[in-house]
């Protein structure tokens, strides 16, 4: 009754998430956030024992225009697996991974953090919940607080301010339109 993707929405994802499902069986997870800004920083989180089973790990910055160019994460969930935790935790991240990835992770989370979508202002404890059955992705505060927290969101310096990637960062759309650039 389904591929192996699913696109999720819900207030963590008004544009869509993709979800990989073929390969696992957990349709739902509910867990406290572990929020980080770079990729780097959640894989030495994993390496230094930080995570536990039941987190939701949330990569942000590393889409279209917070990496820029919405990097792989490959090596946080490859280091999730390796420390046993691949069925126990799930990712999320504005960033992207591959076919080779195991466990419940979405990708694609749009709108990103660099354009101020809800993934922006998640915080470390929040209960997050997937339900794949329901093509929902939420974090369980209230409309109003998010409403809150996104009005007094700023964004972050970019991290070029020159050259090639500078100018791909400031052009490219959301990965809910194809992150081509304008």
């Amino acid at each position: 009754s389904t591929g192996g993707l699913v696109i999720l929405k819900g207030n963590l994802a008004p544009e869509g998430c993709v979800v990989k499902v073929a390969g696992h069986e957990r349709m739902i997870h509910k867990g406290p956030a572990r929020v980080f800004d770079r990729e780097e920083d959640a894989f030495q989180a994993v390496q230094k024992g930080q995570i536990r089973p039941n987190d939701v790990v949330v990569i942000r910055y590393e889409g279209p225009k917070g990496g820029p160019g919405m990097r792989e994460m490959l090596g946080v969930t490859a280091a999730l697996v390796g420390a046993g935790l691949g069925d126990s935790v799930a990712l999320l991240t504005d960033g992207r991974f591959s076919g080779a990835t195991h466990g419940l992770m979405a990708g694609h989370v749009a709108p990103e953090a660099a354009h101020g979508g809800p993934i922006a202002v998640v915080r470390d404890g929040e209960t997050i919940a997937f339900d794949i059955k329901a093509r929902r992705l939420d974090i369980e505060i209230s409309e109003e607080e998010l409403k809150r927290r996104l009005s007094q969101w700023t964004p972050s310096p970019p991290r070029y301010k020159m050259g090639v990637m500078a100018k791909y960062a400031k052009l490219v759309s959301s990965a809910s339109e194809g992150a081509v650039t304008r």
